[in-house]
């Protein structure tokens, strides 16, 4: 698909979902945690990095198909698990899950999507991955991990960074906690953002919808908030990875590992990937950012298990930078919901097809023929 040109970047496709979509959402989505000092930090930190292009050799062209997990994908790049999809623009897990299909990558249905494991399934034939907000109870655990294994998910990523709720005082104000709920001032942005509202009486009121068979029927906004809330105070511990490595049959990722301490656990405990993430810094505000990290946990662990990345990543060239840094995987969250926010059905498509043409050209540039040659064009500090 060709890209739209009156949209040639994520920031284009940022500003026009700012005007689109009602503030409460957006905010949603721009959010991080108390000050966003983190969310910040983790796209400086990879712009920070430099890459060594090669001009005087010979250079047949590039090829972005990367194999993780004995799967061959199209792009070195997937659509990371993002909670309350269908708030932030109605249908947008579904709209992604379709367009990452159709490109051949990966899309990552969170437990907090909006869209039923069995749905996203359908769309990609069974290829998505799911993710796992791990619940306080564990028979209610083992009914999703059987649901995704049903439904065909090759791979679990089980959640490590949200032992509790983020601080986020823009949704605390909107009051967007979960589970969302409509104030006037909240009703008042929706009247201007007409497109949206109606997409969304057309939608339906988003909802949980992996969870629906779980939530009893008739709480009221307040009960079915405090039943979340209770439902998935859940800490992921030892104990914990154990019984679901047990009982998982596909591959199994923890997304969230940062440090060297957890690395190695979830290596013994048989991890076959880690996603070093931060919650894109809507977690931990002191936190360090997921590219500073990457390198030891690449030295010391990248021949024991795949080693992933999200968090801070918006563009082609970040891409490169993480998969320089030794990455060997990315995922972005925020950027295709960028893309949805202003494109609506088509903003899957036309987001996909902007990131490979940036990562395309930057290895174009480099003489960087392979995905997996990116280290070489790393500058050293």
């Amino acid at each position: 698909m060709a890209i739209n040109s009156n949209f040639p970047s994520i920031e284009h496709l940022r500003e026009k979902a700012r005007r689109r979509m009602p503030g409460f959402a957006f905010d949603y989505l721009e959010g991080g945690c108390n000050s966003n000092i983190n969310l910040r930090r983790n796209t400086d930190e990879i712009r920070d990095i430099q890459l060594r292009p090669y001009y005087i050799r010979p250079y047949p062209g590039c090829e972005l198909k990367t194999e993780i997990f004995g799967q061959t994908y199209d792009a070195p790049f997937g659509v990371a698990p993002i909670g309350l999809q269908g708030l932030m623009w109605p249908k947008s897990a579904e709209i992604l899950a379709a367009a990452a299909k159709a490109h051949n990558i990966p899309f990552v249905l969170s437990t907090v999507g909006t869209a039923s494991i069995e749905t996203v399934a359908e769309l990609t034939d069974g290829q998505a991955w799911f993710q796992l907000y791990h619940p306080a109870d564990d028979d209610l655990r083992d009914k999703i991990v059987d649901r995704a294994a049903e439904a065909g998910c090759p791979v679990l990523v089980i959640l490590a960074d949200t032992p509790t709720f983020g601080y986020r005082p823009k949704e605390i104000r909107n009051g967007l906690s979960i589970p969302p709920r409509m104030t006037l001032r909240n009703i008042m942005q929706m009247m201007f953002n007409p497109t949206w509202s109606f997409s969304q009486l057309a939608a339906g009121a988003p909802e949980f919808k992996t969870l629906t068979p779980y939530v009893p029927k008739g709480l009221s906004m307040k009960h079915l908030g405090l039943f979340m809330n209770k439902t998935f105070s859940g800490r992921l511990n030892e104990d914990r990875i154990k019984a679901i490595r047990d009982r998982w049959p596909g591959k199994l990722v923890v997304k969230g590992i940062v440090n060297e301490e957890d690395c190695e656990k979830v290596v013994r405990l048989g991890a076959d990937g880690i996603i070093a993430s931060n919650h894109g810094g809507r977690q931990l505000d002191a936190g360090q950012s997921t590219i500073k990290p990457l390198r030891s946990l690449v030295s010391s662990f990248g021949d024991k298990l795949t080693i992933m990345i999200d968090s801070g990543i918006r563009g082609g060239p970040d891409i490169a930078c993480a998969l320089a840094s030794g990455a060997q995987f990315t995922f972005l969250g925020r950027s295709f919901m960028y893309g949805v926010g202003a494109l609506g059905r088509n903003g899957g498509d036309h987001t996909i097809s902007m990131l490979k043409r940036q990562l395309q050209q930057v290895m174009e540039q480099l003489a960087c023929e392979k995905v997996a040659d990116f280290p070489a064009h790393l500058v050293e500090e």
